[in-house]
């Protein structure tokens, strides 16, 4: 099979596309084959390598994992033993432990859910990672309908979505984010954008029960000036030095989460089944359709890997593998 595949550490030139031997579905597995696949910041995370820290779990001195991508849209092909939830020819989407920049790919069943009817192959393979964290962050922030609730980093993956579930959920919406994704934001639902060019939003005298901070270009202290007096905000932000990366910021909100009124969270988001039905409940109702700037052919990839890390992607980089 066509794999895009990477031998060490580095920028989007490490990828290659090669022939591979396909995956088996193990016990416990689904063999897909992949239609469609999207770039998320942990594609970028262990294709660098940066931050260092995550070499400890990606593999020294290169990557463990061979094959990139996370996030896929396809049909099933094959299921392990123990798996009865899903047979030959199903269409799926979900998330794989990494190799979905591929034309076939061994899912865990678990991770896994049908693909929403009214979302093509690309559409349902921009979803599961950005789409499953930004639901996870908000409901861990404690969402309620009528609170005001703002997303920092409103036009990126996790972003996108976020703004259109807080809105589903019935909470009043602000988005930050750059003058050329304020239109695109409040196409989304969102009742203000603020473009953080002209507007620092931690200085400003508006005050939110709930900011989800994604693009992590404030201290801590500055964005609790932005709470209300029993506020909440969660991290999910993927900015941070070389060596530790975010984990900087998220061991500071932790260590001063017992001593101040506002609740500092960073919430660890895995995709599971559960939460891809939550989502494709959304999806099917029209309350949240996927944001795709582009789609890139999988020999493209890594043009598709720069866009997203250098040319600063909004929404969505969809990868179109296969039909």
């Amino acid at each position: 099979m066509k794999a895009i595949t990477q031998r060490s550490y580095g920028p989007a030139e490490t990828l290659t596309l090669d022939d591979i031997d396909p995956p088996v579905a193990g016990a416990g597995e689904v063999l897909v084959r992949v239609h469609a696949s999207s770039v998320n910041h942990a594609d970028w995370a262990t294709m660098t390598g940066v931050p260092y820290l995550g070499r400890l779990a990606f593999g020294l001195p290169g990557p463990r994992a061979k094959v990139r991508g996370r996030d896929l849209a396809g049909t099933v092909e094959a299921v392990g033993a123990g798996v009865t939830r899903f047979r030959p020819g199903d269409e799926v989407y979900g998330e794989a432990e990494s190799g979905s920049f591929a034309e076939h790919v061994a899912v865990p069943a678990g991770r896994l859910a049908p693909k929403p009817a009214r979302l093509t192959f690309e559409q349902a393979a921009a979803v599961p990672l950005a789409g499953y964290t930004a639901l996870h962050c908000l409901r861990k922030g404690g969402i309620t309908a009528g609170q005001h609730v703002l997303v920092n980093g409103a036009s990126g993956g996790v972003g996108t979505f976020a703004v259109q579930i807080a809105r589903a959920l019935g909470a009043h919406v602000t988005g930050v984010c750059s003058t050329r994704n304020a239109d695109l934001v409040t196409s989304l639902g969102a009742d203000h954008a603020i473009d953080y060019t002209r507007e620092n939003y931690t200085r400003g005298s508006r005050r939110y029960d709930l900011i989800l901070d994604i693009a992590g270009n404030h201290p801590l202290s500055a964005q609790r000036r932005a709470l209300t007096p029993t506020g909440t905000l969660v991290l999910s932000s993927a900015t941070g030095g070389r060596l530790l990366g975010p984990m900087g910021r998220v061991i500071g909100a932790l260590a001063r989460d017992r001593f101040v009124r506002h609740t500092l969270l960073s919430p660890l988001a895995v995709v599971d089944a559960q939460g891809l039905h939550d989502l494709s409940q959304l999806l099917e109702a029209g309350q949240m359709t996927p944001s795709i700037e582009q789609t890139y052919p999988l020999d493209e990839t890594p043009d598709a890997m720069r866009h997203f890390g250098v040319r600063h992607a909004r929404a969505k980089i969809v990868i179109a593998v296969s039909r």
